[in-house]
């Protein structure tokens, strides 16, 4: 845009850009200095202040607009970047809108990445899922954007950072305020010249063109019909839809208003608000009918209007952003005034990038290679490559080891008070972030420039010869984002400035195979004859049941041993099994497979035999079960039991629901941003892999750890459901970042309330059966890469008995741990106690009819005595009253152990725990007594202790039967 031209608006030197309180004031010619009293509680979105501002609705008396608007009222107001987000939530909230705070960058919408408009955080309102809070709202809304990356420093406009202050109606006002507010605001509040705004309307949009002609009375010339790509807006294929009308600024109206004018024309047009109206629902068949409660969603760029009132010829040279491109000059020892202007873009693409990733990692995005880690590193690694053509190497004071980003990072913070007050207080962790983000690509880029450089040097010497346009081979493009972690961007940017172009279809192919052979290395089975056919193409899809079932009846499809295909294998035969259905589940998702045996009776003409299954794995969706022929012969054909280990099951199906709650807990306690990297579901622990850019705190392991154990004891039954990918996504469910997924059907785990993610893997019923959980590890694998290795379930049981063994010999040396080791050996026995007392609870039943008593008599196996009345404790106060819990245990040869606990309403009844539990002990050789709501005994005979229950369970049934009347 060559704005240069412009001679109404004449652009003033170079204005004296200083921080708030100060406020810019323009004037024809030059920028003088002010000090300015202003509201905080306006200023800081954040604030609890600016929530609570609320104002009585004021009518609006709009006289047709003058074609004589004076300048002056535009130029004697402030017009610093802070002053105008002040005063358009100060014009809303004088008319009945509550100021509410920016939503996070990172947003609760499952189906969007970042926060892309201010819109965003009332969309459940918008589409009807969530009732209105406020009939009207108006926010500043921090927002980002990176589909237009390659234009940002070199248009006026382009950032992947943006303020988008906007003014929002849940079914309160429509199209007639919206339009009169958004004109006072543009030329009365801001003072523009009415005779430079135009305004686009949709083209059957008459109700918006009588408004705007006759009660605002802009000239039928300035208003411009436009079609549905322009002026009309919709929230997908079907649901809430409607016009737009937007706010364009004239820069050069001495050019006239032909019919002919494009208001897509950047040379002399901004676009600077933009009306949506929000009337009609779009059904499945493409009708428009309208809406019951209409809404309005507005947004005006705060660079664009900033651009516009201080006069400078693009958003970069505003006080919002102008002070970080001087810091950056600074650093690069240049004026920005003299500076070419690849120089000029390269500061506009460093100040843009900055503050967006400034603001990003406040609100929790770490640098990552995946999802919105990786926009912060993409962002990070462009600005440090446009530093260095600039020549800029550190700081200048030598303090921040040759990094040159935390400097302009410091500066970004220190104009972020209006923008973000949290801004500053996470300073620290932001700068320590950009500083090793910038520090570890330098060294990436310092290896891949040199063979870059090599590359591109023999493409232009080869088209040189050839007389083609030069290309990089995607093979090189690949070789330098594989093995020298060089971003395939980077390289497209640096091969652009030399001329050369990318063979990015070459280097998707190379990306492609890839991630074929490493998941083939890990999934994939080879299935091939001596011919090298393919023997799949001959075998049908295995059907596998193993969600349902841990057995079914199958028949043998193909057998292979050493990869070749045989008819008949025999005992001590190792082989490949190929059947037509299967209950055993194939190593996938990072579940390692069922373990089982497949067994074939005799049927007259064939002995038993008895295949020992080691391994499972899948090729595409045929299932290759691996084992050992253990006794008899196995023939192509034959039918076959197919049974899998149900406790080897069990466990992982444990250790695969934990991993769901570990990635859920992990995202609570050190925050969203934190995603899966990859794991292992074993049958003795788990593993899970997590980007995350530093190691865990105790505290925060503990956190975690008693999250995921207090989900276990919540006993929730899990749901799972089968359905179309972007109908998952749209629900929530958490995707793998770069896992392909069918597109039609995908299997949807849900621990509701606490996880929903895609996953095909094998689960628990309910929280319960996990029992328990426990961090058994937290280290760094690579860089940003965290692992936590845990145990759930009987491995937790293993784990604890295993540390107590531990623990028993190193006691027996040192007499003074003896005591802590009983102790803790205690607690988490008993601990133990409590969550098995958890998984038997389902095992109560009730006593009357019209009033009833819940009642639970059951067997804890071994569990010794004072993990038995911790247990009965749980019960007693996790049961609802009237309860009666009555446990027993044989924790040692010759030693039973009884416990009877009753609720407050029991023992009101007349039925006393202390008096019940004797008789019942006397069965098992022993006695006892206690209290009326909790009483303890023991025996000698745990033989007799089924038996003693089972009394104990007819007794209790009958007298409280009776005492209910």
């Amino acid at each position: 845009m060559n704005f240069s031209r412009v001679n109404l608006f004449d652009f003033p030197l170079r204005p004296i850009l200083l921080s708030h309180p100060s406020s810019i004031f323009v004037s024809k010619r030059f920028v003088t200095r002010t000090s300015a009293g202003v509201s905080p509680s306006i200023l800081l979105p954040r604030s609890t202040q600016s929530a609570q501002i609320i104002a009585k609705s004021s009518s609006v008396s709009l006289q047709p607009v003058s074609e004589d608007a004076k300048e002056e009222d535009y130029q004697s107001k402030d017009v610093s970047g802070d002053s105008i987000r002040r005063r358009f939530l100060e014009f809303f909230a004088s008319r009945g809108h509550k100021v509410l705070p920016s939503a996070s960058l990172v947003p609760e919408d499952p189906t969007v990445l970042l926060t892309i408009a201010g819109m965003l955080q009332f969309k459940p309102i918008f589409l009807g899922k969530v009732p209105r809070e406020v009939p009207c709202a108006t926010t500043a809304q921090r927002c980002i954007r990176t589909n237009d990356l390659e234009n940002v420093g070199k248009t006026a406009r382009h950032h992947t950072f943006f303020e988008m202050l906007g003014n929002f109606s849940f079914g309160d006002y429509f199209k007639k305020e919206a339009i009169r507010w958004a004109w006072e605001l543009s030329t009365k509040e801001f003072g523009l010249p009415a005779n430079r705004v135009w305004v686009s309307i949709y083209e059957d949009d008459d109700e918006a063109f009588e408004i705007w002609k006759n009660e605002v009375g802009v000239p039928v010339e300035r208003i411009k019909r436009m079609g549905e790509a322009d002026n009309f807006w919709t929230s997908g294929p079907t649901g809430p839809c409607g016009p737009c009308s937007e706010l364009y600024y004239d820069f050069y109206p001495e050019r006239g208003s032909d019919d002919d004018v494009d208001l897509g024309d950047d040379t002399r047009f901004i676009e600077f608000y933009n009306l949506v109206f929000m009337q009609y629902n779009k059904t499945e068949d493409g009708l428009l009918e309208p809406l019951k409660q209409k809404n309005i969603d507005t947004g005006l760029g705060l660079e664009r209007i900033a651009q516009i009132l201080q006069k400078v010829p693009n958003n970069y040279e505003t006080d919002l952003i102008y002070p970080i491109i001087a810091k950056i000059s600074e650093l690069a020892n240049i004026s920005y005034d003299s500076a070419n202007e690849k120089a000029k873009t390269s500061l506009k693409v460093i100040a843009d990038h900055m503050r967006a990733v400034v603001y990003l990692i406040s609100d929790g995005v770490s640098p990552s290679n995946i999802g919105r880690g990786y926009v912060v590193r993409r962002l990070i690694r462009r600005a440090v490559r446009k530093g260095k053509s600039l020549g800029i190497n550190e700081d200048r004071n030598g303090n921040l080891k040759g990094a040159f980003l935390p400097a302009v990072a410091e500066k970004v913070i220190e104009l972020s008070t209006y923008i973000d007050s949290d801004v500053k207080l996470k300073a620290p962790r932001i700068i320590e972030e950009i500083r090793q983000e910038e520090l570890h690509f330098k060294k990436t880029l310092e290896r891949g420039e040199k063979l870059l450089d090599q590359k591109l040097n023999d493409a232009l010497s080869i088209a040189d010869k050839t007389k083609n346009t030069p290309y990089l081979d995607g093979k090189d493009a690949f070789l330098l984002y594989d093995t020298y972690g060089f971003p395939v961007e980077i390289t497209a940017e640096v091969a652009e400035e030399r001329g050369v172009s990318i063979d990015m279809k070459g280097f998707e192919v190379e990306m492609e195979n890839q991630r074929r052979q490493s998941q083939a290395a890990h999934n994939v089975v080879k299935l091939t004859v001596e011919d090298d056919a393919d023997i799949t193409k001959n075998i049908a899809d295995t059907e596998f049941l193993g969600y349902d079932s841990l057995s079914a009846r199958a028949v043998v499809k193909s057998l292979l041993v050493d990869g070749k295909p045989v008819i008949k294998v025999s005992e001590g035969s190792k082989v490949e099994i190929l059947l037509d259905r299967t209950p055993f589940y194939a190593e996938s998702g990072g579940q390692i497979a069922d373990h089982g045996f497949l067994y074939v009776n005799s049927d007259g003409n064939q002995e038993n035999a008895v295949v020992e299954v080691s391994d499972v794995q899948k090729s595409l969706k045929i299932f290759v079960h691996k084992g050992t022929v253990k006794s008899g012969a196995l023939e192509v054909g034959k039918e076959v039991e197919a049974a899998v280990d149900a406790d080897k099951r069990q466990r992982a199906k444990v250790h695969h629901t934990a991993t769901h709650l570990l990635q859920s807990a992990l995202k609570k306690v050190v925050g969203q941003e934190t995603s899966q990297a990859g794991s292992l579901v074993a049958f003795d622990r788990l593993r899970f892999d997590f980007n995350f850019n530093r190691s865990l705190h105790d505290n925060e392991l503990k956190e975690i750890e008693c999250l995921i154990n207090r989900w276990i004891g919540d006993a929730t039954r899990l749901e799972t459901k089968v359905l179309p990918l972007a109908d998952a996504k749209r629900a929530g469910a958490i995707a793998m970042f770069g896992e392909k997924y069918d597109e039609n059907e995908v299997r949807v785990v849900e621990v509701p309330g606490v996880s929903m993610e895609l996953c095909g893997g094998t689960h628990v019923g309910n929280t319960a059966e996990i029992r328990a959980f426990k961090i058994l590890s937290e280290q760094g694998i690579a860089s940003g890469i965290r692992r936590i290795e845990a145990v759930a379930g009987e491995a937790f049981i293993e784990y604890i008995n295993s540390r107590d063994s531990q623990m028993t010999k190193r006691v027996e040396k040192l007499l003074k741990e003896l005591r802590a080791a009983k102790k803790e050996a205690s607690d988490l026995r008993s601990k133990a106690a409590v969550y098995k007392a958890s998984v038997i609870s389902k095992n109560a039943f009730t006593v009357g009819t019209s009033q009833t008593i819940r009642v639970l008599v059951d067997s804890m196996d071994d569990t010794d005595a004072d993990s038995l009345k911790s247990a009965a404790e749980h019960l007693i106060s996790t049961l609802e009253d009237p309860v009666a819990v009555v446990l027993g245990s044989s924790p040692e040869k010759d030693k039973v152990s009884l416990v009877a606990a009753f609720s407050p309403r029991v023992v009101s009844l007349g039925v006393q725990a202390g008096k019940f539990i004797g008789p019942i002990a006397k069965l098992c050789g022993g006695g006892g007594g206690g209290k009326p709501n909790f009483a303890q005994a023991g025996g000698r005979k745990p033989e007799n202790l089924p038996s003693a229950l089972e009394k104990a369970r007819e007794d209790l049934v009958a007298t409280l039967s009776e005492k209910l009347g």
